[in-house]
């Protein structure tokens, strides 16, 4: 006892202030601008906007499309099916394109 205040009461009075400070501190970082972990709502984009991806179909419907994407994925090959303002578009990268295209084809 130090001076005639508890020191455990003391000491477990601010235990509370430094959970709370903590808290706020994982709160900040998980939902920081630019550098959230948490998902944004996706934006549906132009067929331009996917950046180093190019389409190799523009199917009718959703599910059609992802047939074809399940079809290059059985074949090995990363693709991307996206809603886009122009419907859905299957994407790969530039360099799986020609084969990409010979899968769809056979």
């Amino acid at each position: 006892m130090l001076g005639g205040i508890n020191n455990g009461l003391f000491l477990s009075s601010f235990g509370g202030f430094f959970a709370v400070a903590i808290l706020s501190l994982i709160l900040r970082w998980a939902f920081k601008r630019g550098k959230s972990v948490v998902e944004r709502t996706p934006k549906v984009g132009g067929e331009d906007d996917y950046g180093a991806l190019v389409v190799i179909a523009s199917p009718n419907n959703y599910i059609e499309g992802e047939l074809l994407r399940l079809k290059l994925a059985t074949a090995e090959i990363k693709a991307n099916l996206a809603q886009t303002k122009d419907g859905p578009r299957l994407y790969v990268f530039e360099r799986d394109e020609k084969i990409a295209r010979a899968v769809l084809k056979s």
